[in-house]
């Protein structure tokens, strides 16, 4: 790596897996290196691999260098590579109750490089327990409306910027109806029907069980040979629940849905968006929900519980580019790491009379929604805009904090006699 670029450690999901963190964080690392000022190690993590060994990419070269660990990462090991690649930054991002052993470390760390920190927060009340998290952040870059202002109003002093994800659409686009009509063909259980197209984790907090139970009332109201829903997940995933034997008691897989589980690469997800009539999100919380904006960048309508990114999704404030359901009440969860938080919970006859709603338009009313969502993606959440503030970001904060023998804006502890 050439020692006259800037160097980055980043520490988050694995950059080449498709989850919202590992894309963005992709994103963001391929904008840095394209400017050809900057330098990338990664520690990838969130899964368990096959294979430990460092790997490259054949565009970047030398310039990007991944090592693969478990978790988000240990003291021990980021404290080896702190010292052997010396960083000029340290990016880290997702849900904070992973970095608390980072926080810990500061002390450590802070005084010889900045820490930037991509938060992923989700729901009110504000959580005050984040603040000493907050305080022991050189930068935070906030995914949400909703994040930004938590984060102002629990640790005002820190410094904090709001940069919501992106999607790059040049990827997920409209497809021409020609090629439209192929994937169909290939596809005959999805032929002459309404399609939905559900693309989350299977995990508690995204509801999947539920949204089968409710797919089976939409069923039963306009006839199980009308609608398929599309369900790309892990349908074993340990954090969930089995959902082909979920579908199987309620007596809705007979066509009404079908499961893709297979890791597939982005164009594929854009088909999968493009062939539907509507995409569905109902998690009880998301800070993001990055699935339903790439639906839309497909002009593709979208169904949302009003929670955390996904409120800012949906609508502009003037005009909706599908349906948002507010949360017919909220719960208080909580844990030893997060003593509190709100899941914003929707009910059956809201989601089913949303989906009703989708399937009474035309065809070619939902495509009118998915037009004018897709135009709401490319002004408020556009690619190239993404791209070119974290390169303006990161050279800023490596402008303004130094590192190592050139560190300023931090005040070291310092041992005084009394």
């Amino acid at each position: 790596m050439a020692d006259e670029k800037i160097k980055v450690l980043t520490l988050s999901d694995h950059p080449l897996l498709p989850s919202g963190v590992g894309t963005q964080t992709r994103y963001i690392i391929e904008a840095l290196l394209k400017s050809g000022k900057f330098s990338v190690l990664s520690l990838g993590g969130a899964v368990r691999h096959n294979d430990y060994n460092p790997t490259k990419t054949e565009e970047f070269g030398d310039d990007w260098l991944i090592i693969p660990v478990d978790g988000y990462g240990d003291p021990n090991k980021l404290r080896g590579l702190i010292h052997s690649y010396k960083p000029d930054i340290l990016y880290f991002m997702t849900d904070p109750r992973f970095y608390g052993w980072l926080w810990d470390m500061e002390d450590e760390i802070r005084p010889l490089v900045p820490m930037v920190y991509y938060h992923v927060w989700d729901n009110k009340p504000y959580p005050t327990f984040n603040k000493r998290f907050y305080d022991s952040t050189d930068k935070i870059v906030t995914i949400s409306k909703v994040t930004s202002d938590i984060v102002q109003n629990v640790a005002p002093n820190v410094e904090e910027e709001y940069v919501p994800h992106a999607v790059d659409q040049n990827v997920f686009r409209k497809i021409p109806e020609e090629d439209l009509v192929v994937v169909r063909d290939q596809n005959p259980l999805l032929k002459d029907k309404f399609v939905a197209v559900w693309c989350n984790r299977n995990a508690r907090r995204k509801q999947s069980g539920t949204l089968l139970f409710w797919w089976k009332e939409f069923c039963d109201r306009v006839g199980h040979d009308k609608a398929v829903l599309l369900m790309h997940t892990d349908i074993r995933d340990p954090h969930g629940q089995p959902l082909d034997v979920l579908a199987e008691h309620l007596g809705i897989n007979n066509g009404q849905v079908i499961f893709s589980n297979r890791k597939v690469p982005a164009p594929h997800l854009a088909a999968m968006y493009n062939i539907a009539d509507v995409v569905i999100n109902i998690s009880d919380a998301e800070g993001f929900g990055l699935g339903t904006l790439e639906a839309l960048s497909c002009e593709t309508p979208i169904i949302v519980n009003m929670t955390g990114g996904l409120q800012e999704q949906v609508t502009d404030g003037k005009e909706y580019f599908g349906v948002g359901i507010e949360p017919a009440s909220k719960a208080v969860i909580g844990s030893d790491q997060v003593p509190w938080i709100y899941e914003d919970r929707m009910n059956k006859e809201d989601f089913v009379s949303a989906l009703e709603k989708m399937y009474s338009l035309s065809a070619e009313e939902r495509h009118q929604l998915g037009v004018k969502g897709s135009k709401h993606v490319n002004k408020n959440y556009n690619f190239k805009n993404f791209q070119d503030k974290w390169v303006e970001l990161m050279l800023d904060l490596h402008e303004r904090h130094g590192s190592w023998n050139n560190r300023k804006l931090y005040n070291r502890w310092e041992i005084i006699d009394l």
